[in-house]
């Protein structure tokens, strides 16, 4: 199932496919004709925030229970070799949004701003002013575009905050270290500050040891949890927005650690625990391995909701939905990848360009026009995801992409599916830089040495 690329880490195939993409080049492909292509969908793109290859049941999970995102897999299109922007955040979501890798565009780390206070709130480094997204090119498009979840890629007041990059609306976290807390003291709507019932605390605290009493962890909870009210938040938005068109770009941060999900999700999972007492940065858990499946269970069931509305509604068929993940699982927080084979048995994980830190799912579910109960195992990522939705809806995109449309393979014309040449990535928070690529069956990785500070 994994279709792992061979590994190369010298000779010529892999210089050539690191100088070339380093370097720069622009990849075209055959866009669908319009009698080719369905009336403008709908698009909800549901991000998760550091889910493992191997963390659903529809890629083979054995101890988390994904029924609703599973089902979207037995009713449409489930990709073997997909590959995020970035083994991290930030840049992996520039990556999605712009059409281009990390070798082109201006994000490549999680630059960060200011610190983890609300007083500090300062988030990462910006998308620049007039930057080209797939929000941008919808809306030219006519379609009412929304960002629900977590943005990264610029703080309060800067000009990458999402109502600037082509989000008309947008609700949630500005700042990653905010989303660090599931139990905030606010989400933004917009550019104005929404106020939940919840205390601050610190979202990195380590205990001695564990509390006499299970009450004790209970300061690492709050009120509002901050998910829920961005998952009715998205049910909201697609009950308004039902005479359509709409682009929805739902990215809540599960199961990014830290390790928090309300009490009654636990029920599911009985398995043998070590209490995690915040020695890997983030909060302390009684139960860390049932809070980690238990957070992944709650985004299932907010796709349940999603995918009954869109049903009750009579938009299924009109809406394309696409399930992803930003990059690999960590094993920081409490988070156990080991224990539940999160990378499906790839190596590497978060913050690393092995195949662990980048290889995701991908579910494409558009029922009448995606076949039911079909895998792909074309090789994409995400940087061509805005050329694909140019491809569906009939939008113009911008120039200089690093993507190509893969709407051929999810209309069943794999023939007519144009190809990477090489897929490249690089990415600046560890060993100096890192660089990757993939050539056909083939993968290289070179590490330290590069830096790059501009697109």
């Amino acid at each position: 199932m994994n279709s792992a690329p061979r590994p190369f880490f010298c000779g010529r195939l892999a210089v050539v496919a690191l100088l070339v993409f380093a370097t720069g080049c622009r990849l075209s492909g055959v866009r669908t004709s319009e009698a080719e292509r369905p009336a403008r969908p709908n698009v909800i793109y549901i991000l998760a925030d550091d889910l493992g290859y191997g963390e659903l049941g529809a890629y083979g999970q054995q101890k988390i229970r994904t029924p609703h995102i599973d089902r979207l897999a037995e009713e449409g299109m489930r990709f073997t070799q997909h590959y995020s922007g970035s083994p991290v955040c930030a840049p992996s979501r520039a990556a999605l949004l712009t059409g281009r890798h990390t070798g082109h565009t201006h994000v490549r780390d999680n630059y960060e701003f200011g610190g983890f206070g609300d007083e500090e709130e300062g988030g990462q480094l910006p998308l620049r002013p007039g930057t080209e997204t797939i929000g941008t090119m919808l809306q030219r498009q006519g379609y009412a575009t929304a960002l629900i979840g977590k943005w990264g890629l610029g703080g309060p007041g800067t000009a990458g905050v999402p109502n600037r990059q082509g989000f008309d609306y947008f609700y949630g976290y500005l700042d990653q270290k905010q989303a660090h807390n599931y139990y905030p003291t606010h989400l933004w709507r917009n550019a104005a500050w929404d106020t939940l019932a919840n205390a601050y605390f610190s979202p990195h605290q380590r205990l001695d040891a564990p509390p006499a009493n299970p009450d004790g962890y209970r300061r690492f909870k709050g009120t509002d949890y901050a998910p829920d009210l961005m998952a009715a938040e998205v049910l909201r938005y697609i009950r308004a927005h039902r005479e359509g068109p709409f682009f929805l770009l739902f990215a809540p941060s599960i199961p990014h650690v830290a390790l928090q999900v309300p009490d009654e999700a636990l029920e599911p999972y009985d398995f043998s625990e070590t209490p995690y007492l915040g020695q890997r940065g983030y909060l302390p858990h009684p139960r860390p391995r049932a809070a980690y499946a238990a957070m992944i269970g709650r985004l299932d069931s907010y796709v349940g909701q999603i995918h009954a509305l869109l049903d009750s509604l009579g938009l299924a068929q009109n809406t394309l939905v696409l399930f992803s993940s930003d990059n690999g699982p960590h094993d920081a927080g409490g988070a156990d990848p080991a224990f539940f084979n999160s990378t499906g048995g790839l190596r590497g994980l978060k913050t690393e360009v092995y195949e662990g830190g980048i290889r995701v799912p991908l579910i494409a579910w558009w029922p009448g026009t995606v076949a039911a109960a079909t895998t792909t195992p074309h090789v994409s990522a995400f940087w061509d995801v805005l050329p694909t939705l140019a491809d569906a809806t009939g939008a113009t995109p911008p120039d200089r992409l690093d993507g190509l449309s893969f709407l051929p393979t999810l209309l069943g014309r794999a023939a007519r599916q144009p190809q990477h040449d090489a897929l490249y990535w690089e990415y600046h928070g560890r060993w100096d830089g890192a660089q990757a690529a993939r050539v056909g069956r083939w993968k290289g990785v070179r590490l330290g040495g590069h830096t790059h500070p501009d697109a």
